[in-house]
């Protein structure tokens, strides 16, 4: 048992620290002065805490969480599309282009649907062996195609505003019907606001949070839209075009919160805090210290890499078992950690 803790590399999964069958074990290390050695009586105990063995009144397992944030997005998609037929429809027939930009919008926010759909199917399939680390960006992939419905939706509005402007368009009729259908889209709107932040923030998704920020600027889009109108019908017809240009500034705001929040994710931009991930190694008993803190992913699906000091003269399988504490205590206050890559080394100089 003379091995030391020198450069020992540890990896660390999401399973449970050591698991049996009928039992999760939770080790436990009190550790006191003089040799490193592994003391049953004195420095360490193995509590077995019996998991519950599932009775007829037992609650049901939870859903699966891409289960769950598919789920979500059909019910939306149906709104969405509904939205955005009622917008076109009336403005073909009104000849308002703010209507029909802003219906244009809605149906963008279907075909993002559609695309977190098939991006979250493909992220719920488990890691394999192309895929060790699972398939999770696939989700950030169908967020990142949000952003190119965006990007079209803002060429086809501005260019419609061009033509409006110029007079290559008649002006538009604006009737009651046309300011009804706006402010029932607008409450629609801002119900699947809400509805879906909340799911987002739940579930941890970042789909459908890009989903919902998306449909937050429809909601203010929409609204510009109805001003404009309000305006045309009293006689300022050059309101209707003006409006489709403030809808394609919504539009652009909303693909650059997108777009930067994919791209922290695939340019592996940190997640969670250097000092705070240290906190909670020092707060183990016997480590000396950590550094090469860093962190990467999605915000519900972390990977971490440390290293860890440990004392020079610690027995490989005391560094073993510490290693495992520390993984311990950093994914019961981070459960988003997916997984951790612990890498022991003696201190400098030690």
């Amino acid at each position: 048992m003379g091995h030391g803790a020198e450069e020992v590399h540890h990896r660390q999964g999401a399973d449970p620290l050591v698991a049996g069958p009928h039992g999760a074990v939770v080790l436990e290390r009190g550790l006191g002065t003089g040799d490193w050695g592994w003391d049953e009586t004195k420095r360490s105990r193995i509590v077995t805490r019996k998991r519950p063995v599932p009775g007829p009144d037992s609650p049901a397992p939870a859903p699966n969480r891409y289960v769950e944030v598919a789920r979500v997005l059909r019910r939306v998609l149906v709104l969405n599309v509904a939205v955005a037929a009622a917008k076109i429809a009336f403005g073909y027939a009104s000849g308002a282009i703010s209507i029909l930009s802003d219906g244009f919008h809605s149906l963008t926010d279907a075909a993002s649907n559609v695309a977190g759909l098939v991006g979250v199917r493909a992220a719920g399939r488990p890691p394999d062996a192309d895929h060790p680390y699972g398939h999770r960006k696939y989700e950030t992939v169908a967020a990142a195609a949000v952003t190119v419905f965006l990007l079209l939706l803002v060429i086809e509005v501005l260019r419609n505003a061009f033509n409006h402007l110029t007079g290559r368009s008649l002006p538009p009729e604006i009737a009651t019907a046309s300011f009804a259908v706006m402010v029932v889209t607008v409450v629609i709107n801002l119900a699947v606001v809400a509805y879906e932040g909340r799911e987002a923030e739940r579930l941890g998704s970042e789909v459908l949070m890009a989903d919902a920020t998306q449909t937050r600027g429809d909601v203010w889009s929409s609204l510009t839209v109805i001003a404009a109108l309000a305006g045309a019908r009293a006689g300022v017809p050059i309101l209707d075009p003006l409006a489709a240009l403030v809808v394609a500034g919504f539009i652009g705001y909303a693909g650059y919160q997108v777009a930067r929040t994919i791209t922290g994710i695939l340019s592996d931009r940190i997640v969670i805090s250097d000092a705070e991930l240290e906190r909670v190694v020092m707060g183990v008993p016997g480590v000396l210290g950590c550094h090469r803190i860093r962190t990467r992913g999605a915000a519900d699906h972390v990977f971490l890499d440390l290293h860890v000091w440990l004392p020079a003269d610690m027995r490989l399988t005391d560094a073993h078992h510490l290693s495992h504490i520390v993984k311990d205590r950093l994914m019961t206050r981070y459960p988003q950690i997916t997984d951790a890559v612990i890498h022991i080394e003696p201190p400098p100089g030690g």
